[in-house]
């Protein structure tokens, strides 16, 4: 009996398990794509029994979907926690793109994830990408808002010009950090910079209210 207790006593926490399997579904999803992945593969990627993954995540999409939501929550957070409120505008959309570069750089197989296999392989897991790029573009579109606030300058910068700029911007960065991990040598500080200085020159020229005038 007390021969019982101590192994039961060394089983790895649920939750250690759980964070193990979904590191090896990341992975592998992230680098082979949804269709190619195999359960197997995962499960001895992770250590575990094929059949221990079933028990703790159910299916193969039940694990994708999870995989998704996990990365997603991930991404989104480090975007809302480098942007100290209280910064100027520039300086909150600079930390915060500079917080997203880092993260798909030191994540590559989370970002591999949700910009392409999810996308790609359709629903319901396109859906779960796209709530996540819903709240970044709704933060982003927040401080551009608060950037036309702050300077007053153009009567003519409306609402739709904010959500238009911000999903560009979002689009633009979700190029960019796939083109920046798949380019050696390219740093995130490097794609954050290039990205700031096509947006915000632009961005402030537009505040001033000067617009190009070809059309």
């Amino acid at each position: 009996m007390g021969a019982e207790k101590g192994v039961r006593s060394k089983r790895m926490p649920r939750a250690v398990r759980e964070r193990q399997m979904m590191d090896a579904a990341v992975q592998t999803f992230g680098q082979r794509g949804y269709r190619a992945a195999s359960m197997d593969e995962i499960a001895e990627l992770a250590g575990v029994s094929k059949p221990l993954v079933y028990l703790y995540l159910n299916s193969k999409e039940d694990l994708f979907t999870a995989c998704i939501r996990r990365e997603a929550q991930a991404l989104t957070a480090a975007v809302r926690e480098a942007a100290e409120p209280g910064l100027p505008a520039d300086r909150q959309l600079w930390a915060g793109l500079a917080a997203f570069f880092t993260h798909t750089a030191d994540n590559p197989d989370g970002w591999s994830v949700l910009h392409r296999q999810a996308r790609t392989t359709g629903e319901p897991f396109a859906a779960e990408v796209a709530t996540m790029r819903d709240e970044i573009v709704a933060f982003v579109t927040g401080l551009i808002g608060a950037a036309a606030r702050e300077t007053h300058r153009d009567p003519e910068f409306a609402d739709r010009d904010v959500a238009g700029l911000a999903e560009a911007l979002v689009g633009a960065a979700e190029s960019l950090a796939g083109w920046a991990n798949d380019t050696a040598g390219v740093s995130a500080k490097e794609a954050a910079g290039t990205l700031m200085n096509f947006a915000w020159v632009g961005l402030g020229a537009l505040m001033k209210g000067e617009r190009w005038s070809g059309r």
